[in-house]
């Protein structure tokens, strides 16, 4: 847990992301590499690695979280489609990667996305107008 950026925060959370809030039993955070606008992490409130270490409650409720910050992303920027992705091979963080897929955008349209592509960062101000974008549609 000591060098999980989701659980410490602070300059560990910084190299990847942004915090925007805490949900019902997870916390909403906006990946930095944008090549995907709106690109967000879902990660669980604990140090779990598998959704098979929570109760059905906890899992239900987590999902719910799931949705409210898909909602948030669709209503904020209208991708045609958003990819879900679970890894942690390495982090061993349950979180969710919610990546917006625009059809219009040749990057990565049709395909996998990548997991950091590396191609497109923002200003403070950017990221702080997105931020404000999807809080305002939680």
């Amino acid at each position: 847990m000591q060098n999980c950026g989701y659980c410490q925060g602070g300059e560990l959370l910084a190299k990847f992301g942004i915090k925007i809030c805490d949900l019902d039993v997870s916390q909403l955070i906006l990946f930095k590499e944008q090549s995907h606008p709106g690109r967000c992490i879902v990660a669980y409130k604990d140090h779990v690695s598998e959704l098979v270490n929570i109760s059905e409650d906890e899992r239900n409720r987590y999902f719910a979280d799931i949705a409210k910050a898909a909602n948030a992303i669709h209503k904020a920027f209208a991708p045609k489609k958003v990819n879900y992705g679970a890894y942690g091979d390495t982090g061993c963080h349950l979180h969710f990667h919610l990546v917006p897929k625009y059809e219009d955008d040749p990057f990565e349209w049709g395909g996998v996305f990548a997991m950091n592509p590396d191609r497109k960062y923002l200003t403070d101000a950017e990221y702080d107008e997105m931020i404000e974008k999807i809080k305002a549609n939680l």
